[in-house]
């Protein structure tokens, strides 16, 4: 399903019992966890999510991803199965979509500084540089022993587009496992509701129109047991010389992509699939992205 708006929640009263709830900034994003269980559970859900995002951060000097990178155009680096299923994962889509999602986008996020205080329009020989290095056919995958390695020397992954759906998916999973069947969990764009309400109701998510201020909706899906992910270019951007310049970057030409969109939403059961797609079909436009999705 595609939608142009941008993501909201809407919650309808109803006689439940409380849920227990918290948030805080992990994967890059504030990240609220919202369940109808114990508050020990509620805890075991974060510091899972914590070890994921210690994982895959490209940041963190101890994680897997961060290790690929430095070892990029030199050695093999071992790593869990969580991060070898994302990186597998990305490639797929990167394959599906004709390499408009590419995983190995890092040296391009980094010479844009989008969302940092360092933004800029990159110079063209800096940008041409940025964009040789760009390539997800260079990553190599060991399955025998989980095992990864970019091909050439200032390659990087960033797993942006696809991890916080990996751990949407596996966050419920857990949850599940641990007896919950009622929970809301939001990773920045990304919705995943466990099961329906307590009171029986289907969970209520609004579709913001993104040309709207916050909490009006150009639809509200009731649904359960979904993900709903949104990709669009009206949260992290820059302005410079009366030009928008948005973080969701066109590997091919080096730029934010410009394609009419307002934003991709995607409903699936799936949050990993939802959260690659939304991602990849903004970046197809239109027309190409409906054609991949049916």
């Amino acid at each position: 399903m595609i939608i142009m708006a941008a993501l909201g929640v809407a919650f309808t009263q109803s006689r439940t019992p409380d849920p227990v709830s918290d948030s805080r900034f992990l994967m890059g994003t504030l990240v609220e966890i919202r369940i109808f269980g114990s508050q020990r559970v509620l805890n075991a859900a974060f510091e899972y999510l914590q070890q994921l995002d210690e994982k895959m951060s490209r940041t963190l000097a101890s994680s897997e991803v961060y290790q690929i990178n430095r070892q990029a155009g030199h050695d093999w680096v071992p790593v869990s199965s969580d991060t070898f299923q994302v990186v597998e994962a990305a490639l797929h889509y990167a394959e599906l979509t004709n390499g408009v999602f590419d995983p190995t986008i890092a040296p391009l996020v980094d010479l844009w500084g989008i969302g940092t205080n360092r933004a800029q329009i990159p110079e063209s020989q800096a940008l041409k540089a940025a964009k040789a290095l760009i390539d997800y056919r260079a990553v190599e995958l060991n399955s025998k022993d989980s095992r990864v390695k970019l091909s050439n020397p200032g390659m990087g992954l960033d797993l942006g587009g696809i991890a916080k759906g990996y751990a949407a998916d596996t966050v419920a999973e857990f949850l599940r496992n641990k007896g919950i069947q009622s929970g809301f969990l939001s990773l920045g764009g990304n919705i995943y509701v466990i099961g329906r309400k307590p009171d029986g109701s289907p969970w209520r998510i609004g579709i913001q129109n993104p040309f709207a201020p916050r909490g009006n909706h150009t639809a509200v899906l009731e649904v359960e047991d979904t993900s709903i992910v949104t990709s669009g270019p009206y949260e992290r951007y820059f302005i410079q010389d009366n030009q928008r310049y948005h973080h969701i970057l066109d590997p091919i030409t080096g730029f934010p992509v410009e394609n009419g969109l307002a934003s991709v939403t995607i409903v699936s059961q799936c949050s990993m699939t939802a959260d690659a797609l939304s991602t990849g079909v903004f970046l197809l436009g239109l027309d190409r992205g409906l054609a991949l999705l049916e």
